[in-house]
C-alpha cells in the first residue's frame, strides 16, 4: 500500500499515526517513514493530530480521513453513507479502498504489538506508562533512525 497507493505519503502517515494514538501503539507513534517527510509530514503536522478538525494545517480531505479512521479506529459501526460521501468529495474509490486497508492493518498490526509492550527501541517519552500521543515532540527522535535505516 505504502508503494503503490494513489492517496499520498503525508496522508498515509496521518492516518497510521491518529490510529497509532487509539491503540496507544508506541513504536508505531514513534516511527517516521521517510516517503512520508519527503511528501511534507513534519512534526508540526503531526501534533496537529491532537485536534485534527480544528486544524489549519491539514487539508479537507485529510479531515475526512482522518474522520474515517477514528471512526474505524473507537466506534466502526458508526462508519454511514454520509461519511462515505464526505470521502467521495476528495477520494476516488480505489482511494477509499486504500484508506479502508491502511486503517484495518493500522488498528489491527497497531493493537497486537500494543499487547507486547514493544517500548525499548522508542524515545523515553513512549516508554512512560499510561496514555501517551505521537505529537509529542520527543516522537520526532525516531525519524533521524528511519532515515538512516
Amino acid at each position: 500500500l505504502r508503494a503503490k497507493g494513489t492517496i499520498g505519503q503525508r496522508a498515509f502517515e496521518l492516518i497510521r499515526l491518529r490510529i497509532a494514538f487509539h491503540n496507544q501503539c508506541r513504536s508505531c507513534m514513534a516511527v517516521r517513514y521517510p516517503e512520508s517527510l519527503d511528501d511534507g509530514l513534519t512534526e508540526d503536522l503531526v501534533c496537529s493530530l491532537e485536534q485534527p478538525y480544528e486544524s489549519p494545517d491539514l487539508t479537507d480531505a485529510e479531515r475526512a480521513a482522518l474522520r474515517f479512521a477514528d471512526l474505524f479506529a473507537t466506534n466502526h459501526l458508526a462508519i454511514d453513507d454520509e461519511v462515505y460521501d464526505d470521502l467521495r468529495r476528495y477520494y476516488t474509490e480505489d482511494q477509499l479502498v486504500e484508506i479502508g486497508l491502511i486503517c484495518a492493518i493500522s488498528v489491527g498490526i497497531g493493537r497486537l504489538a500494543a499487547t507486547w509492550h514493544v517500548v525499548e527501541h522508542v524515545p523515553e517519552a513512549l516508554q512512560a506508562p499510561g496514555r501517551v500521543a505521537p505529537w509529542n515532540i520527543d516522537a520526532a527522535l525516531a525519524s533521524a533512525t528511519v532515515r538512516t535505516a
